[in-house]
């Protein structure tokens, strides 16, 4: 079972137990009960009959037979109705689930990983978390701190998300910027991974292919509403500096942006700059290809 704050990165964290346990060539099948009204939650679960109820035109499987020698997420469990979770319950007791309407149960192999932003304790007390329901899937609990207490995850994550965005969008991104890195280390994240994929996203639309830069980032990315906070924004052909921006970080951004729109040889003529000085500011920075004239 997974807590903590909302988009902390839970789905992720279920997809890559799945694809590194025996179950991989397996389904996975992720399932919102926090986005499912009351009325559709149990055939969206465990399936229906045609007939089973006025809308249901049609047999349809339900989360538990899809997932079927795979895994099943049920993300923000505390958000589903208590008379479910005792279904719920007896299925993960029993491994046989049945469909609404239908006469005869089937079963099913499935490994279920729960998830909730509610401290469970406190949707116990409060009755919207059935105890023993909590208990039977407690086995293993994996608290997820928030982004901004885990630094350090942030380039794996931007390089996973990067991949998983490519196929998406059918895009060629190949990386991301250490300055963009760095900034996105700096970021507080308050929306978490899924914060953090959707300004990838946006980022990765933008640049299309290659590097995603800062001025790919959506603007004003990591300047909080009202802030007086330094941050350099680079644009095509464009270098924005807020009041306060120092020397140092001044020449950075001129030199960045220029260099992204020439070659090292014309950008040192540019800045006036010996390419032996333009390269030994790049390597400062970490960006520098280690080739005269490229």
């Amino acid at each position: 079972m997974s807590t903590d704050e909302s988009g902390t990165g839970k789905e992720l964290v279920a997809r890559a137990i799945h694809q590194l346990s025996p179950r991989r060539e397996g389904p996975f099948v992720a399932l919102n009960c926090a986005a499912l009204p009351d009325t559709l939650i149990e055939s969206e679960l465990f399936g229906h009959e045609k007939g089973a109820f006025t809308d249901a035109i049609e047999r349809r499987s339900g989360a538990f037979e899809l997932a079927d020698h795979g895994t099943l997420l049920l993300d923000e469990l505390a958000e589903m109705p208590v008379g479910t979770q005792a279904k719920l319950l007896r299925v993960l007791e029993d491994s046989r689930v049945r469909r609404l309407g239908a006469k005869s149960e089937i079963a099913v192999d499935v490994r279920v990983i729960a998830s909730t932003n509610k401290v469970p304790e406190e949707a116990l007390k409060e009755g919207r978390l059935r105890e023993d329901l909590y208990y039977r899937l407690n086995v293993f609990q994996i608290p997820l701190p928030p982004l901004r207490q885990r630094e350090g995850d942030i380039p794996l994550l931007a390089t996973a998300l990067v991949d998983i965005l490519n196929r998406k969008h059918d895009t060629r991104v190949a990386d991301v910027h250490p300055g963009v890195l760095e900034m996105f280390q700096r970021y507080s994240w308050p929306g978490n991974v899924r914060e953090l994929r959707n300004t990838l996203e946006r980022a990765v639309i933008v640049a299309g292919e290659g590097t995603v830069l800062p001025h790919h980032l959506p603007p004003g990315f990591g300047m909080p509403s009202g802030s007086t906070a330094v941050r350099q924004v680079v644009e095509p052909g464009m270098v924005h500096l807020p009041f306060g921006t120092t020397v140092k970080d001044a020449e950075k951004a001129l030199i960045m942006m220029t260099t992204q729109h020439a070659n090292k040889t014309r950008a040192a003529e540019i800045l006036g700059l010996s390419l032996k000085t333009l390269f030994n500011k790049l390597k400062e920075y970490g960006t520098s290809d280690g080739h005269s004239g490229s």
